[in-house]
């Protein structure tokens, strides 16, 4: 890809092919090198259609190379764009924070179903990242006050400008605590309607096993857990039983094959459930106070 005569048409089918030829990259080559173009053009997707013949001038020829390049390193193309769709919302997205996945959103969705929309409701989200989780639900909760707690100041600001952006701040506060260790005692015990959480869950072993893009590029701190990846399950679960109020909701996102160890840490809550994701694996563990 060089010089500034090159049509959208060309510059896509040759970074697509560049990209193919990267095993780890050939699933995903033609919508990342169309994501990557779009990004650099500023323009919606139907330009590809309704301008194929169009011409890049040699700043975006630039940009694009420089895309492209770095999606070869393996960098999440949500790094690159800068952000990332997350239940209707647009995030954004550092790498300061794990990239909100699909997975994520069946934990908002029982987490809404469970939760009232018509009266006053105190949530707590462990661990907030990008804040994905929290402000899709204050956003749907517009009477929700939302706790968002996360051990990075980094990513606080990040979610910090993605509630800013998307008209919640007002009903947030940002906490940079490890779990709920920040608020006192007398402010959390028996406060919150429901703690939401997804926690590391990845066994520390196991990095090796994920693609580079996630074990090269995203926080650590987000991904992995020790003991068998149940580490921080088994300090959070006690502290969310003392925060939420009698009958409050604990909603989880869980790691495949987790699912009994799971419910033996649940033991002694009720109501303890599972919603399954797209692929039949329980994903989201559920319990009442």
């Amino acid at each position: 890809m060089s010089g500034a005569s090159i049509t959208l048409r060309q510059a896509l089918r040759d970074a697509a092919d560049r990209l193919a030829a990267d095993p780890l990259l050939a699933d995903t080559a033609r919508r990342d090198a169309e994501l990557l173009l779009l990004h650099v053009l500023a323009a919606p997707r139907t330009v590809l259609r309704s301008d194929p013949a169009r011409l890049l001038n040699s700043e975006q020829v630039q940009a694009y190379e420089a895309c492209i390049a770095r999606r070869l390193q393996h960098e999440p193309v949500q790094y690159i764009v800068g952000s990332q769709e997350f239940y209707g919302l647009a995030f954004r997205v550092t790498p300061a924070v794990l990239i909100p996945r699909p997975e994520t959103e069946h934990l908002v969705e029982a987490a809404l179903e469970r939760l009232p929309h018509d009266r006053p409701v105190a949530i707590a989200d462990i661990g907030t990242g990008s804040g994905a989780i929290a402000i899709a639900l204050a956003h749907h909760l517009p009477l929700a006050s939302v706790y968002a707690l996360d051990l990075s100041p980094a990513a606080l600001e990040v979610a910090g400008s993605n509630a800013a952006a998307l008209g919640v701040e007002s009903r947030m506060q940002f906490v940079v605590s490890d779990l709920l260790d920040a608020l006192p005692s007398h402010q959390w015990h028996g406060f919150f309607d429901a703690v939401v959480s997804n926690p590391p869950y990845v066994p520390a072993g196991e990095a090796a096993q994920l693609h580079p893009q996630v074990s090269r590029y995203e926080p650590a701190s987000a991904l992995y857990a020790e003991d068998d990846g149940l580490a921080i399950y088994k300090r959070l679960i006690p502290q969310a039983y003392k925060a939420l109020k009698p009958g409050g909701l604990l909603a989880m996102e869980i790691g495949h094959g987790q699912r009994d160890a799971i419910a033996g840490l649940l033991s002694g809550w009720r109501d303890v459930g599972f919603v399954n994701d797209l692929q039949a694996i329980p994903r989201v563990a559920l319990a009442r106070r």
